[in-house]
């Protein structure tokens, strides 16, 4: 009886021993089956190096608290060729599931159907009051938000002090609320114009170039003046694109080149920092740019001041945000990234290591040299004063048209009236061919 009890025992030794051993194993497995479930695709824009190390990490950081989320980040250079690669894999069937998308095209997503709103999600726990009114609704399509900022952009006007000093004129205020208006900016320009010796009085919206630039630095002009593109409703261009305003807006900017002679269509190589151009309107990261010439020193040879006013103060914003396929197998998950990203924890640590500026103001309040000058000028601006670009699905026709006008007012001289209505024309046929 012993020598069976004995057995006995022994067996539920064993079997109890097995028992945990498989237990154990098996969440073992379940475990590292979790850690591996799912894996999500990031494509976004490439950069510098800091803006593309600021990714790195923070996706690093991501995943060291998550997991369960692994995260396959893809990058292409940004402008033509990265809009045209996440179209060609959307039209494909082939959906990232998290994307940055440069928000003025927003619409052109949302509108398709490509992108996920995130409305819900940003209103519970994104913390939307954190974000300045006039960047959330760059975000917006349709009263419903699709795109989360990360970091925001911003332009102010650049003067040489070396050029300012010998024309006896004094510096602007650095006080992002009183800005010079455009009248005297014009009348500073006039003094320190100088064609003999080369040097030319201002450049006052990035020259004529190619992209999205145009539309970004030109654009704030019509706004200024107090005019705008399109209608509210987003339907019409007319009698907004060739509003009184916006003809007086393009009219000034023409005499700057063609009456005053003030502007130059063809400038030297680096004409700021050689002290060949006066005054310039620049964006935030060409502070760190700039710097990075020998002798041009900030404070020294250059000051930044905010940008000019006419009947408004206002600036442009908006940037590259990221947003969730429509598409998306694991759209809580996606939402978790987005989240971590564009929060105050993911934002802060992006902007330590890109400089950038950042979309929410308690990020902004965190770092001390965004609150003192110059920086200070940009960020105030882009909370007070910032304006989006328009939020149509028709955005790509908008921007090339208001290329094509600065284009034709600026560089060829065309009458004002006549190249702001063709500018319509175009305009309005691209909101046509959306409504189709």
């Amino acid at each position: 009886m012993k020598k069976w009890l004995t057995v006995i025992i022994l067996l539920g030794i064993v079997g109890f021993t097995y028992f945990c051993f498989f237990t154990l194993s098996s969440d073992s497995s379940d475990k590292e089956k979790q850690v591996k479930q799912v894996e999500l695709t990031f494509l976004r824009n490439l950069a510098n190096p800091a803006f593309n190390q600021a990714y790195e990490e923070m996706v690093s950081a991501f995943e060291a608290t998550h997991p369960n989320i692994k995260i396959n980040m893809q990058s292409m250079h940004w402008g033509s060729e990265y809009e045209l690669r996440l179209r060609t894999e959307l039209a494909a069937g082939n959906h990232p599931d998290i994307m940055a998308i440069d928000s003025p095209n927003l619409a052109l997503y949302a509108n398709s159907g490509s992108l996920l709103s995130i409305d819900s999600y940003m209103k519970e726990e994104g913390n939307t009051e954190d974000i300045p009114e006039g960047v959330l609704k760059g975000l917006t399509y349709k009263d419903e938000i699709y795109l989360a900022p990360i970091v925001e952009s911003s332009i102010a006007l650049f003067y040489n002090m070396n050029i300012f000093r010998k024309a006896g004129i004094p510096f602007p205020s650095g006080n992002p609320n009183n800005p010079l208006t455009w009248e005297e900016v014009l009348e500073i320009a006039k003094k320190v114009n100088n064609p003999a010796k080369g040097v030319i009085g201002i450049d006052p919206a990035q020259g004529f170039n190619v992209g999205e630039g145009p539309a970004y630095f030109k654009m704030p002009i019509l706004w200024q003046f107090g005019a705008d593109v399109i209608s509210p409703d987003g339907s019409t261009a007319q009698g907004y694109l060739n509003s009184p305003e916006a003809l007086e807006a393009l009219q000034f900017y023409q005499d700057l080149y063609s009456k005053h002679g003030v502007a130059a269509v063809e400038m030297p190589p680096a004409p700021f920092e050689t002290d060949k151009l006066g005054m310039t309107v620049l964006g935030s990261w060409a502070i760190s740019e700039l710097q990075q010439t020998p002798g041009f020193v900030l404070g020294e040879d250059f000051g930044v001041a905010p940008m000019p006013k006419g009947e408004n103060q206002v600036v442009p914003n908006g940037g590259w945000a990221l947003g969730i396929s429509s598409k998306t197998k694991h759209p809580e998950e996606a939402w978790e990234f987005v989240k971590f990203a564009t929060g105050y924890e993911g934002s802060k640590l992006f902007v330590e290591i890109s400089g950038d500026l950042p979309a929410r103001y308690s990020v902004a309040k965190d770092f001390p040299e965004l609150n003192e000058y110059p920086k200070n000028i940009f960020v105030q601006q882009d909370q007070n004063y910032s304006k989006n670009r328009p939020v149509t699905p028709a955005y790509p026709v908008i921007s090339e048209a208001i290329k094509d006008l600065f284009e034709e007012v600026g560089l060829e001289g065309k009458n004002v009236e006549e190249a702001a209505n063709k500018a319509v024309v175009k305009i309005n046929n691209g909101l046509k061919d959306i409504k189709k």
